[in-house]
This record gives C-alpha cells, structure tokens and sequence, in this order.
C-alpha cells in the first residue's frame, strides 16, 4: 500500500527575471587602510551588514526594491538561464 504523501510530486517552481534595487547606510567602526580596495570593501561592507548591528555597525537607513521584469528585458545570457532552468524542471 503505496502513502501519496510519500510519492514524489514535482514542484512547479515558476521563475522570472526581476530587477533589485538595495540601498544600505550604517556606520562601521573600521581600519582605515581596508577602505582603499573598492570591491574588497563592498565584500567586507556587505558581510558586516549580514552579521547585524552590534557595537562596531550602526543601521541608518535601509532599503529594497525588486520587480519583476518582462525576459525580453533580460540580457541575452540571463534569457540562455532561464531556458536551461525551465527545461531542467521539465525533466524531472
């Protein structure tokens, strides 16, 4: 006697190309000389904010935004994923 519940049932995850907007201020009690590198900054900018407020990062203002955006809108590369994604699924 077979359970239906424990019968595999695939997910029809739908996906879509969406345009994110984030704005981040805080303050950061930091070295000076870590400041320099632009990207290397970003990185270690973005992981002290994922750690949360504490004594060393003061939240100021934060915001995000994300819509949906038609494929066409989508880059040539990004449209190639979202194929490949869809026919991934179809297997399964």
């Amino acid at each position: 006697m077979k359970s239906s519940s424990l019968e595999y049932q695939p997910v029809n995850s739908e996906v879509g190309v969406y345009d994110c907007e984030i704005r981040l201020k805080f303050r950061l009690i930091e070295e000076k000389g870590v400041l320099r590198d632009r990207e290397e900054l970003l990185e270690m900018l973005l992981d002290a904010f994922t750690c949360g407020a504490d004594d060393y990062l003061e939240p100021v203002q934060i915001h995000v935004e994300a819509k949906e955006l038609p494929e066409v809108e989508a880059s040539p590369q990004m449209r190639r994923q979202l194929i490949r994604l869809r026919n991934s699924s179809d297997l399964a």
